[in-house]
């Protein structure tokens, strides 16, 4: 097997050029997580970041916060799953080009 060191370095361009696209989709990529039946909805970006959250008049009730906060939780908790999965669906291909995908 002959390996030309050119097309390596090329192809570690071309890979780095991928890597770089993929992480300007993810930062600009937004996901809606939602519980109670639409009552709490949450967004967050590719990274994580929450950036915004609704809350129906309904779900606000000052004698049971408990109530709002695990709607709100479970509203991240349903976003957060919804992003790795766009992740796995969006990397998982070209990490596994790289190499592997990281555990």
């Amino acid at each position: 097997m002959n390996i030309n060191p050119f097309e390596l370095m090329k192809n570690a361009k071309d890979l780095q050029a991928h890597f770089g696209k993929m992480q300007e989709e993810i930062a600009a990529l937004r996901v809606q997580g939602v519980s109670g039946g639409g009552l709490v909805k949450v967004t967050l970006s590719g990274t994580f970041d929450m950036i915004k959250i609704e809350l129906d008049p309904i779900a606000v009730d000052n004698r049971d916060i408990q109530m709002l906060q695990d709607l709100i939780r479970s509203a991240h908790t349903d976003a957060v799953e919804k992003i790795k999965e766009t992740l796995k669906e969006k990397v998982g291909p070209l990490a596994a080009l790289a190499g592997g995908m990281p555990s």
